[in-house]
């Protein structure tokens, strides 16, 4: 069961039962951001379609931005690891062109 809180709502949005007012008790920051009549308008739309709310449609799209940055910092992170594990890379230690394909002779 979710926990009461005094404005309405539990963690994770469930409604409490110790309120009858529907608010939200996690907290959440407004942004303002503007866009061309008809992006707006067919944003409108695809939320409509998916049963859903043009507030909920960014706050998925940004879930998703900031996942890929999360996978981005950790893939940047093991880059600079494994080039940290390479020590020191001098051109003369190159192998040929025999000794690469196992064509040298003996």
């Amino acid at each position: 069961m979710t926990p009461a809180s005094p404005n309405g709502y539990g963690i994770g949005r469930q409604p409490c039962v110790a309120s009858r007012k529907p608010c939200y008790c996690e907290t959440v920051k407004n942004i303002t951001v503007s866009v061309p009549d008809d992006v707006y308008r067919n944003a409108r739309v695809a939320a409509a379609q998916r049963d859903t709310s043009l507030s909920a449609l960014v706050v998925a799209y940004l879930e998703r931005l900031s996942g890929r940055m999360d996978e981005f910092a950790r893939l940047e992170a093991l880059q600079h690891e494994v080039q940290a594990e390479i020590g020191q890379f001098r051109a003369a230690d190159r192998l040929g062109r025999d000794e690469v394909h196992d064509r040298a002779v003996h």
